[in-house]
């Protein structure tokens, strides 16, 4: 479910979009107060912690920018934008108690302010407060969908005073919401198991599995549920039949195991600032788009607040940290999560890989060293020690742990082709084009609309000068299924060149450069297409470009000879 209008809840719209006018505002106001002139090196020390503040924020890095926000708030303590950013960056950098202060501080200037109300809440919620709860968030203003995070919140609240029918009430009013019955259904089987009311929370269980399918939380919930109420047999059943599916391995094998075991588990929540964290998770869950982003750290941190150990929230948090490219950050979340968690093994393999896209690819082979001696039949963790190994060029090391990998998966499936694309780039490289054919083919079988896989053989057919007809079909077929993409055109058109169609070819190809104006090959192509049909000007304009662009060696001096005598039959590509 996503429900995009709550960002609506949170009045932040000012920073996530951009503050021009808000910039010029606070500029102008960094007189401190405006009841003094300060002296001159205090006034650019202002300056500069807010100029820093802002680059820290619009580069996402929330420490520094709760940090710097902080300092440009000491120096002018009434000045109300500097005091909505600290108060943002500071709970997106995981400073709740900060931020809470600061949202005191917000609420007296107004009183109605969503976000700053939110937050009063859950702290008040942190320490069992829970009359306090329900009342800070009862004096959130209204808004676009506000009701639905004020309506869980006071929810679970309600549940701490004891107030059970409120509760119950609260949530019964979401099914009104368009698309909030998936979320609703979940919190009210929490919800009902919490209280007692186990044929009510059986009931519900079944109810979300049946509207919104399985999920991670749902089957976790559900199946602990089971096995507390002495049926362990339907909540095996229920383990099984998801256990093939990755995404529900951490739940299903732990359950499995304690069933095994005959160990009764504690249920998923325990007290109703877990339910509360749940509650913020599933709305963090569901702001998955770009815009959105940042709103989706604030409730992140906001539940792992209320509840640290949630690691699914922890997870979720790393991504939103990988989308955002702070691979540091992500790294350090997937690494608070302990061994004895079931997400574990997830989290260090993605560490690892975030290690590898941080250009730490030494430091990243060795944890998945580590990790595959650990789970030597884990496909996940061999397929990312590959593409370690790959980025590292160590291509005979990648192929062999693409080899561990494919022996891990059994039966070949659809969902495998993956393993025999990466495989066979890493065979090309190392001069193994008969292997790596075989394994591109493979991979076809297995899943035979993939654009990237039809591409790769069908270019690497027309380069070799075979196939060209069955290349040219494979190549076509590829471009519809990826018609945005400048690489596979490049490719037809290199077909289209190869089989002597230098017209289509130069057309073909002048598409690939509008969608990747920067590459030295595509230059390069169309260039000798450009030759061709006889535009030999613009054919020398197009291999410069290749030139500037940082042709290969080995083209480049082809590209060299061909600007000095033109195309001929020993320079051609």
């Amino acid at each position: 479910m996503r429900i995009l209008p709550l960002v609506a809840i949170l009045s932040l719209s000012t920073f996530v979009a951009g503050c021009t006018e808000a910039e010029g505002r606070l500029l102008a106001a960094l007189s401190f107060g405006g009841t003094t002139t300060p002296a001159a090196g205090e006034l650019s020390e202002g300056y500069g912690d807010y100029l820093s503040a802002r680059f820290a924020a619009d580069h996402h890095d929330l420490a520094e920018a709760a940090k710097y926000f902080r300092a440009s708030l000491d120096r002018d303590p009434q000045n109300p934008q500097l005091l909505t950013f600290a108060f943002f960056y500071a709970a997106s950098a995981g400073q709740v108690d900060q931020a809470a202060d600061y949202a005191n501080r917000l609420a007296a200037i107004t009183p109605g302010d969503r976000a700053a109300r939110l937050t009063l809440s859950v702290a008040a919620l942190k320490h069992r407060d829970y009359k306090a709860a329900r009342t800070q968030i009862a004096k959130s203003a209204n808004g676009p969908f506000t009701l639905f995070t004020v309506a869980l919140i006071d929810a679970w609240a309600a549940a701490g005073t004891g107030d059970d029918a409120a509760a119950q009430t609260e949530l019964k009013s979401l099914h009104a919401q368009a698309g909030a019955d998936a979320l609703t259904y979940f919190n009210e089987a929490l919800l009902a198991e919490f209280i007692g009311q186990r044929d009510q929370a059986d009931a519900l269980y079944t109810t979300e599995l049946k509207s919104a399918g399985p999920s991670p939380r749902v089957v976790d919930a559900y199946g602990r549920f089971l096995e507390r109420n002495g049926r362990a047999r339907d909540a095996e059943a229920l383990y099984a039949k998801l256990a093939a599916d990755n995404a529900y391995s951490p739940i299903t094998q732990a359950g499995l195991a304690r069933i095994a075991a005959g160990k009764i588990p504690d249920p998923l929540i325990q007290n109703p600032e877990e339910g509360a964290a749940e509650a913020l998770f599933g709305i963090a869950a569901s702001l998955n788009d770009e815009a959105s982003r940042d709103i989706s750290v604030l409730y992140l941190r906001l539940a792992l607040y209320l509840q640290p150990n949630l690691d699914l929230a922890k997870l979720l948090l790393a991504d939103r940290f990988e989308a955002l490219e702070k691979y540091d950050n992500a790294i350090e979340v997937f690494n608070s999560i302990g061994r004895e968690s079931p997400y574990y093994r997830v989290a260090a393999v993605q560490s690892a890989v975030d290690q590898a896209r941080s250009d730490k690819v030494k430091e990243a082979i060795a944890s998945l060293n580590a990790l595959t001696a650990a789970y030597p039949a884990d496909v996940e963790t061999w397929t990312a020690l590959g593409d370690a190994y790959r980025e590292s060029q160590k291509y005979s090391d990648a192929a062999k742990a693409y080899d561990r990998a494919i022996q891990s998966t059994g039966a070949p499936s659809k969902k495998d082709w993956p393993l025999y694309y990466a495989r066979a780039i890493t065979e090309q490289e190392s001069n193994n084009w008969k292997a790596a054919e075989t394994d591109l083919q493979q991979a076809l079988k297995l899943s035979p609309d993939e654009p990237q896989v039809l591409n790769y053989l069908g270019y690497s057919w027309v380069d070799q000068h075979r196939n060209i007809p069955q290349a040219l079909a494979m190549l076509e077929k590829a471009t519809a299924l990826a018609p945005e993409d400048g690489y596979i055109i490049d490719s037809v058109g290199w077909a289209y060149y190869r089989l002597g169609r230098y017209g289509d070819a130069a057309k073909t190809l002048e598409k690939a450069i509008q969608l990747v104006p920067g590459d030295p090959t595509i230059n390069d192509h169309l260039g000798d297409a450009y030759w061709k049909v006889g535009r030999k000007v613009d054919a020398r304009f197009q291999w410069n470009h290749a030139l500037a662009f940082g042709a290969e060696n080995g083209e480049k001096t082809k590209i060299m000879k061909k600007l000095e005598v033109g195309l001929t039959g020993d320079n051609r590509s």
